[in-house]
C-alpha cells in the first residue's frame, strides 16, 4: 500500500470514529430519536453494511465462510451492546468532546490495566503517564458545564470499559471485519430488547434515524473496515498513536456542528488523558 493511500485511509478511519460521537450527539440534540432507538438503528445498520462487506470480499469462498453467524461470539457481542447502549444514553447530557474523551480514556485505561493484571510491568515514567490519564478522566467526572451529572459520565466510562473488553476479546482475530459483523448481528437482538424495555419513552423521526444509520453503516461499519484494512500496514505503536486524534476531532466536530464551547477544563483534561496515554504507549514501544 502506498504511503499516500495509507495516510488517506488512516485519516478517513479516524474521522469516522470521531463521527460516531458527533452523529449521536446531533441526533439526540437536534431530532426526536431516543437513545434506545438510536442504539438499535446503529447496530442494525452496522450489521447490514458489515455483512455486505464480508460477502463481497468472499464471493469465491465456501458457503460456511459466508455465514456471518459463524464469526464473532456471544461475549464480544454483549460487550459491543453495552458499549453502544452506554454510549447513546450518556450523550443525552454531555458534550461531544467530553464524551469522546471519557470514552477514549476508559478504553485505553482498561487495556493498560489488563496488561498489568497479566503481569506486564511499567516503568516509573509509564506509571506517571497512567496517573496523569486517570487524573484527566477524574477531572471530567467532576460536575461542570461539559459533564452536568456524574451518572452520564459513568455511563460513558462504562461504555469505554466495554469497548476495551471488546478489543481485548478480539485480539488475534484473523478475520476482524467478519468477526465484527457477527458481533453486530448478535448484538442487534439485544438492541431490540432495550427498545422494548424503553418503549414508553421511545420515539424516532426520519432525521434521527438517518443520523443513527449513518453512525452504524458509515462511521461504524465502513470506519471499522477501513481501520482493519490499514492495521496490517502500520506498526502497533503508530496505530495506538493515531487513535489519540479521535477525541480531538470530536471536540472540533462538537464546536463546528453543535456550537459546543471548548472549555478550559476540556483542554486540560485532554492534555492529561492524551498526554498520559501517549507516555505509556511510547515508553512501552521503546522497551521492546
Amino acid at each position: 500500500m502506498s504511503l499516500i493511500k495509507l495516510v488517506l485511509l488512516s485519516a478517513m478511519a479516524m474521522l469516522a470514529f470521531a463521527a460516531n460521537s458527533i452523529l449521536c450527539r446531533m441526533a439526540l440534540v437536534e431530532t426526536d430519536i431516543d437513545p434506545a432507538s438510536f442504539t438499535l438503528w446503529r447496530l442494525a445498520s452496522g450489521t447490514v453494511i458489515l455483512s455486505a462487506l464480508v460477502v463481497t470480499r468472499n464471493l469465491n469462498a465456501s458457503s460456511d465462510k459466508l455465514t456471518i453467524a459463524a464469526h464473532g461470539n456471544v461475549k464480544s457481542a454483549i460487550a459491543l451492546f453495552v458499549y453502544a447502549a452506554g454510549f447513546s444514553f450518556a450523550y443525552i447530557s454531555m458534550t461531544t468532546g467530553a464524551g469522546a474523551l471519557l470514552l477514549f480514556g476508559a478504553v485505553q485505561l482498561t487495556m493498560i490495566s489488563w496488561g498489568l493484571v497479566k503481569g506486564e510491568r511499567m516503568t516509573l515514567l509509564q506509571w506517571a503517564g497512567f496517573t496523569l490519564a486517570i487524573g484527566g478522566v477524574a477531572l471530567l467526572l467532576l460536575p461542570n458545564a461539559a459533564v452536568p451529572n456524574v451518572f452520564s459520565a459513568m455511563l460513558m466510562v462504562s461504555a469505554g470499559v466495554a469497548w476495551g473488553i471488546y478489543s481485548l476479546l478480539g485480539k488475534g482475530t484473523s478475520q476482524a471485519v467478519a468477526a465484527t459483523a457477527g458481533n453486530f448481528l448478535r448484538a442487534t437482538p439485544l438492541g431490540v430488547l432495550l427498545l422494548v424495555a424503553c418503549w414508553p419513552e421511545a420515539g424516532a423521526d426520519a432525521d434521527g434515524i438517518a443520523y443513527a444509520v449513518a453512525s452504524g453503516a458509515l462511521a461504524s461499519g465502513v470506519g471499522y473496515a477501513l481501520w482493519y484494512t490499514i492495521l496490517p500496514h502500520i506498526a502497533a505503536i503508530k496505530a495506538a498513536t493515531l487513535q489519540l486524534s479521535v477525541p480531538v476531532l470530536a471536540v472540533l466536530g462538537g464546536w463546528l456542528f453543535l456550537n459546543e464551547a471548548v472549555t478550559f477544563r476540556i483542554l486540560v483534561s485532554s492534555l492529561l488523558v492524551l498526554g498520559g496515554v501517549a507516555m505509556v504507549i511510547w515508553v512501552r514501544s521503546k522497551a521492546r
